[in-house]
């Protein structure tokens, strides 16, 4: 087992935060989605905690084949997908994939892990230079360009926790598919929140209604991109066995 938390300083308000992140989540999915990858809503409803009260669950399938590696995929079916439940009772969110929440144990020996959104890099095949917080600056709230120790002068100010465990019990591939899987995480949650930031014209000013609007529209036309590329997949996997 791989425990980590990953703390994330974010130029925003926590209010602000809440709307920046939905939308960076929303828009990014439906960017990532073609060709039957990507992320596929299926369930997005209210839902009631005893403790966090009233907020939203959404169950997605996250379809990512042929983004794996050649050592993953020799190991896995032709169509894979892990199934993400999230539970969002802001600012409080339970994300499982196929993990079970954390014990005081586990708490006590994580491994901390600083994600810095300005400094930070990249796999280049994600940048874009419109995204880089080094020289983006916000029309609407003139925050940025950010440089080295931003996030001891910046204001407002906020920081994300993520505690992520990851466990893959195979002998033989525990540690690097581990390792691997920390991996592809971390870089998702760098991307997602320079995009949170680098977006933030388009979502500042945004009630938590428009954004669950702005959700249904983007979720429909993600779930057709999907789906589509989905059934194109199966349709020539279908002739490829019919001339074997």
């Amino acid at each position: 087992m791989y425990l980590k938390e990953y703390r994330i300083c974010m130029p925003l308000s926590v209010e602000e935060y809440r709307i920046g992140q939905l939308y960076m989540i929303t828009k990014h999915c439906h960017e990532q989605s073609e060709k039957g990858e990507g992320v596929e809503v299926v369930k997005n409803e209210v839902c009631e905690h005893p403790e966090h009260g009233h907020g939203q669950y959404t169950e997605k399938r996250i379809h990512l084949s042929s983004r794996l590696p050649g050592w993953v995929q020799s190991i896995i079916p032709r169509i894979f997908y892990i199934t993400e439940k999230a539970w969002n009772f802001y600012p409080f969110t339970i994300t499982e994939y196929t993990c079970v929440n954390l014990s005081v144990e586990d708490l006590s020996v994580r491994e901390v892990d600083y994600v810095d959104i300005v400094l930070d890099e990249l796999p280049q095949k994600h940048y874009k230079e419109e995204e880089d917080l080094k020289t983006f600056q916000s029309k609407k709230t003139s925050r940025g360009p950010m440089s080295e120790g931003w996030r001891d002068s910046t204001s407002p100010i906020m920081c994300s926790y993520k505690a992520v465990k990851v466990k893959f019990e195979v002998w033989g591939l525990q540690t690097k598919v581990e390792s691997f899987a920390h991996k592809s995480i971390r870089d998702i949650l760098l991307l997602g929140h320079k995009q949170a930031f680098a977006w933030v014209d388009e979502w500042h000013g945004m009630t938590i209604d428009d954004i669950r609007e702005y959700e249904n529209l983007k979720q429909k036309e993600t779930n057709e991109k999907v789906v589509a590329g989905l059934q194109r997949q199966s349709s020539r996997g279908s002739r490829s066995s019919s001339t074997d």
